[in-house]
């Protein structure tokens, strides 16, 4: 072997000893982030994946006052919709929202009751004033602008939301969602809402039970007996949200979670991300509503001196939630048509749910 010769072997065994030096320098440092990766729980796994996917949402979601869409069409839908908030605002700019499909829509059936609800219950008929009910098809809406004043049709390009939408199948799912990226375009217009179902009778005003200073308050499946206890079962079916950034960030982060838990609707989603650490960077003041006053078949409001409102949750079947809806107005009619007297020394029981209950019963057999 020539001096050349040994020279370059020489020279490569180093080159390789420093490559191997490195490489275990590398592996040291590598280590306890591989150790740290594998101990975290799998919950902040997706908080950090959340919070890198709503950073690179923000430019895609971001439609308010000060960041309009640029196509013409959405332009006018906007200017449409900033117009029939103004008419329906209160003076601290609430607006009262439900949702209607054409299913919901057909004479004698869910709208109808709900609107009855508000003319007979206590002094809330001037809420109607307030109400914005948004027509998720054609149909719906044109039933809207017969018997009400203030409809905006939201339409999704190649979905039809015309039909009953069965509880968890696909198009259920792009309804729930949808209407969670409205609202979060309402409270970005700087507008705060109540956001009801329209299978929610009213009886009193709900207004009297929000914690003021609260940003975001939901009704509860299930009440643990106190707002803050975050293992309240949430139901996004009724809620109080006022417009700030922190409820603005929170719908958004709320909407984009979706993509975390595929398969899941808007209310499961929400009973996942109430424990991560997300929503305490964001600063949301989250609380639940008791179910005394915002009761439902899950679990019923028993006082009719309490009671400001009732929802067919816990319940399938547009048939069967409107059968107990129909003895809910009827039970209430009853309470309204006693004296003071017997209103506070007669204890009475709803005779719902009836049909939901058979129904839940029969489902749970299977």
């Amino acid at each position: 072997m020539t001096e050349k010769s040994m020279i370059t072997m020489s020279t490569i065994m180093r080159r390789v000893r420093e490559a191997v030096v490195v490489l275990f320098c590398i592996a040291l440092i590598a280590m306890p982030c591989v150790i740290l990766s594998n101990t975290a729980k799998p919950s902040q796994l997706i908080t950090q994946s959340a919070v890198k996917w709503r950073r690179s949402y923000n430019h895609r979601l971001g439609f308010g006052r000060n960041s309009w869409p640029e196509d013409a069409k959405l332009n006018a839908e906007y200017a449409k919709l900033e117009a029939i908030l103004q008419k329906a605002a209160m003076v601290d700019k609430t607006v009262i929202i439900t949702t209607l499909n054409q299913a919901w829509a057909t004479p004698n059936s869910m709208i109808d009751l709900f609107l009855e609800s508000f003319r007979l219950g206590d002094g809330i008929s001037s809420f109607l004033d307030h109400l914005i009910i948004v027509a998720l098809d054609q149909k719906a809406y044109d039933r809207c602008i017969s018997i009400h004043a203030h409809c905006f049709v939201l339409k999704t390009d190649g979905v039809d939301f015309a039909s009953e939408k069965l509880f968890m199948t696909d198009d259920y799912l792009k309804m729930m969602w949808r209407r969670i990226d409205f609202l979060r375009t309402v409270l970005a217009m700087g507008y705060n809402f109540v956001f009801t179902d329209a299978d929610i009778m009213w009886f009193r005003n709900p207004f009297l039970h929000f914690e003021p200073d609260a940003d975001f308050q939901i009704a509860c499946d299930h009440f643990t007996g106190s707002p803050t206890d975050l293992k309240n079962s949430a139901n996004g079916g009724f809620n109080y949200v006022k417009s700030n950034n922190r409820t603005v960030e929170f719908y958004r982060y709320w909407y984009m979670s979706r993509e975390l838990y595929p398969g899941k609707h808007d209310q499961d989603v929400l009973n996942n991300i109430k424990y991560e650490d997300a929503i305490s960077e964001i600063g949301l003041k989250l609380r639940f509503l008791d179910t005394s006053y915002f009761g439902g078949f899950c679990e019923v409001s028993k006082d009719f001196n309490k009671v400001c409102t009732m929802h067919a949750n816990c319940c399938y079947g547009l048939r069967n939630k409107l059968q107990d809806l129909r003895l809910m107005l009827a039970d209430w009619k009853h309470f309204q048509s006693m004296t003071f007297q017997q209103q506070r020394l007669q204890t009475l029981t709803w005779k719902t749910p009836r049909h939901c209950r058979k129904k839940l019963k029969f489902l749970n057999r299977d």
